[in-house]
């Protein structure tokens, strides 16, 4: 099933460790990437200021390495010690030299053909201590060494028969790694993992649909829960002092009938907060109740210390599918206030405990249901960041809206159990715009209009600026404060991943996936 090759400009990687207490600083290391959101709190926010408003515009092509792939690419590499970690889909990691791009090792795994919705795609793998952590297209969990790319262990998440897969990039937290599982679209049953990151042996599992007996199983009607879909298919965040592991869940299943699932269906489309060493719950918080309209609340979960109503408070704020945009406590889990962001029409509001009252001109129907956003959302999977340096919350917005006629949803393995079909409004293509509006309040500052709906993240820095890119292929930098652009090469392919940056023999570098390739720019 695996083959392995590694190249002639092998390194010595032996001795570079990544323990959790590195992990930890990650923010006072902004030379490296060491997770897929950068920080355990996932702010996509950097310390270097090499390149700046004044002298981004010098920015020019240092390397590219060019993948063998037909899938879509929305890796987000790792960097540290000299070395570049990408995933390739499906399920392929390559280990590359930053100097030159040039390949050191390669893992090349040969996937089997699980149903996926959305493409075979892989956003990235994780590191602890001297192993890097893959989770695989066909529901498996990978340790590789990381100085040779060799397996340590490899171990079944779940059944991919079950049409259960994993897309994400694993998040490593002290002694373990956690990951999530996709699926929804075909009546998975949700949970969230976490593994021994030395053994590979299964530490604990939350169950994102409870079964009888466990909390929260009595939201849902009869034995529903058993294709609940609530699928955890996006890396959380996490809080290293209270020990709390965060995690946005997916739609419950059908996507679109609620008739068979009475209830609110917990623990789908909330954000759940997990202890880190047992996987108990500790809290969550449903943004969506019984939904009907696919808006999946799996966006990431970011972290801040601020101060709220002139009060230090550990915050979440949480840019939210359905269009609202959640500020949480997130040592407790208090709803603290929401502000709607996008175009929206599937609730008629919110009550004081950021509850939402259903709009049921919104619910699937023979007759078609004009539902804002669409299924895509207002926000999705593609990261937002967080700069302290401007106190602004950075979100790619999509502005769409879709009619939705209601189907037949017969569960059986494999096979999509949505309840709805989706059709576009003709001459409505809708569009995109990266929006800045402060952390706290949600008030709005600025937005750069996009011509289409984005799915590239965003990545903040110290230099003022904010990079992100569109599906025609720009990549991008404005100025954080302003919303200004500054800089724009067209880099000729689609952006379905995220910028980072890190440090090169002293040189701030920029790195992004556009179209099958990982581009890198320096001045």
């Amino acid at each position: 099933m695996r083959t392995l090759w590694v190249g002639i400009a092998m390194v010595a990687l032996a001795g570079a460790q990544v323990p959790f207490e590195r992990i930890v600083r990650a923010s006072s290391e902004p030379g490296s990437w060491l997770t897929y959101s950068g920080s355990y709190d996932a702010q996509r926010y950097s310390r270097l200021d090499q390149i700046h408003r004044g002298n981004v515009n010098k920015l020019k092509l240092a390397w590219m390495y060019q993948m063998r792939t037909r899938h879509k690419v929305e890796t987000t590499p790792l960097v540290m010690d000299g070395v570049m970690y990408i995933s390739e889909p499906p399920s392929n990691v390559t280990a590359l030299d930053l100097k030159t791009g040039r390949p050191i090792w390669k893992y090349e795994r040969k996937t089997q053909p699980v149903p996926v919705c959305c493409g075979e795609v892989n956003r990235g793998v994780a590191a602890l201590g001297d192993a890097l952590y893959l989770g695989t297209i066909d529901a498996h969990l990978v340790s590789l060494d990381r100085a040779t790319g060799r397996v340590r262990w490899d171990v079944e998440v779940a059944d991919w028969k079950g049409a259960y897969s994993i897309t994400l990039a694993p998040l490593a937290i002290r002694d373990k790694i956690v990951v999530g599982i996709a699926g929804a679209e075909y009546g998975v049953r949700g949970f969230l993992d976490a593994y021994d990151a030395a053994t590979g042996k299964r530490a604990w599992r939350f169950w994102t649909a409870p079964g009888p007996g466990e909390a929260g199983n009595q939201t849902w009607a009869g034995t529903s829960w058993k294709t609940g879909g609530a699928s955890t298919w996006m890396t959380g965040s996490y809080d290293p002092e209270a020990d709390l592991v965060y995690w946005g869940t997916g739609n419950p299943g059908p996507d679109y009938i609620g008739d068979g699932r009475a209830g609110d269906n917990l623990y789908s489309d909330c954000v759940v907060a997990v202890e880190g060493a047992t996987g108990k719950l500790k809290w969550h918080f449903q943004f969506v109740p019984h939904d009907v309209n696919d808006l999946d609340a799996t966006e990431i979960p970011v972290l801040l210390d601020g101060v709220y109503e002139g009060k230090p408070r550990k915050l979440m704020l949480f840019a939210n599918r359905n269009g609202f945009y959640y500020v949480l406590d997130r040592i407790t889990g208090e709803f603290l206030h929401a502000r709607q962001f996008a175009e929206q029409n599937w609730t008629l509001g919110l009550d004081a405990r950021g509850r939402p009252k259903p709009n049921p001109k919104t619910i699937p129907s023979v007759e078609g249901a004009l539902v804002a956003p669409d299924d895509d959302g207002a926000a999705n999977w593609h990261s937002p960041s967080y700069s302290p340096q401007t106190g602004l919350f950075y979100q790619n917005v999509r502005e769409k809206k879709a009619i939705y006629y209601r189907t037949e949803a017969k569960f059986e393995v494999g096979k999509y159990f949505l309840g709805a079909a989706k059709q576009v409004i003709p001459n409505e293509p809708g569009y995109g715009a990266l929006r800045a509006w402060d952390a706290i309040s949600g008030e709005r500052r600025w937005e750069f209009r996009l011509h289409s709906a984005p799915w590239s993240g965003i990545l903040s820095t110290a230099g003022g600026l904010v990079f992100s890119a569109t599906m025609e292929g720009d990549f991008f930098a404005l100025d954080a404060r302003s919303g200004g652009l500054l800089w724009r090469i067209q880099t000729g392919g689609a952006v379905w991943a995220a910028p980072i940056t890190y440090l090169s023999e002293g040189r701030q570098q920029v790195a992004i996936a556009a179209g099958g390739a990982i581009l890198v720019f320096e001045q």
